[in-house]
């Protein structure tokens, strides 16, 4: 089998450890979007892994599934990820427990109406590395993020009280694997991940983790969940995220990379979206 890396990252620890796994009898190459050449000719590979998330990336892994091509996540379902507004609009259309999500065409336009209600959390409408997550919890520290953030496109979301953990869970094809981190809004910030076995979870929260993946038609995903009361609340569905520290990752990625490859297994497909405005 042939199998492509679409990342500019292939030393990424999950990456590098199901490459480990597939080399001794498969061909991997990895290929960065960025620098990459065209894909419209030459020859495919048997399935590819879109473990990046830049505009560039995106289009060239639908000129990829243009020709054919199978690939993990698609790129239409990776966007959709990408953008906080549609994320929560798919999520709540499906009857998915997500937070309750407002948009705002930029922060200084949210600061300069003044009528907000407070604490909230206000996030950049379109997800990427180092963007804006913040609780706010009065005017003056939002005044202090529209001075820095003013432009930026945002959503709003109501701060529900919880316990300050996030819990995370990760779903590879059929296996689920899931931690605890100390949540970014809730100090102390952890260092890290703690392990958390998927028979601890409550009753009813696997299959609400699974029911995003058929929702979003997402094969490798992340989902963040918070504990409110005994009832999951959905903050965060990341496409194709790093799954560190999982025993048994790098095995599911391996496994659902082959099966792809080989038919056995068909990607999600992305319904048809009506626009979010």
């Amino acid at each position: 089998m042939r199998i492509g890396l679409l990342t500019p990252s292939p030393d990424h620890p999950l990456l590098a450890a199901a490459t480990a796994l597939l080399t001794s009898r498969h061909h991997v190459v990895a290929l960065d979007p960025a620098t990459a050449p065209d894909p419209a000719d030459g020859d495919l590979a048997d399935v590819y892994l879109l473990k990046t998330r830049t505009p560039r990336a995106l289009a060239f892994a639908r000129r990829l599934e243009e020709r054919g091509a199978p690939v993990l996540n698609s790129a239409g379902s990776t966007a959709q990820c990408q953008d906080r507004t549609a994320m929560a609009d798919v999520a709540l259309r499906a009857g998915l427990p997500f937070v309750a999500t407002a948009t705002e065409t930029s922060l200084a336009g949210l600061a300069a109406r003044g009528d907000l209600s407070y604490p909230v959390v206000i996030k950049s409408r379109h997800s990427r590395r180092d963007d804006l997550v913040a609780r706010v919890d009065d005017p003056v520290r939002l005044a202090v993020l529209a001075a820095e953030w003013g432009d930026e496109p945002v959503v709003v979301q109501r701060f529900t009280p919880n316990d300050g953990w996030d819990h995370k869970l990760w779903v590879v094809g059929d296996h689920v694997f899931a931690g605890l981190r100390r949540s970014e809004l809730a100090p102390p910030a952890g260092t890290g991940t703690e392990p958390l076995p998927t028979d601890r979870l409550p009753a009813g929260w696997l299959d609400v983790v699974r029911r995003v993946g058929e929702v979003f038609a997402l094969d490798v995903y992340g989902v963040d969940l918070l504990d409110v009361a005994g009832t999951p609340l959905i903050v965060d569905v990341n496409a194709f995220p790093g799954i560190r520290g999982q025993s048994g990752a790098p095995e599911a990625l391996a496994a659902l990379t082959l099966n792809t490859a080989k038919g056995t297994h068909r990607p999600r497909a992305l319904a048809p979206a009506q626009p979010v405005s």
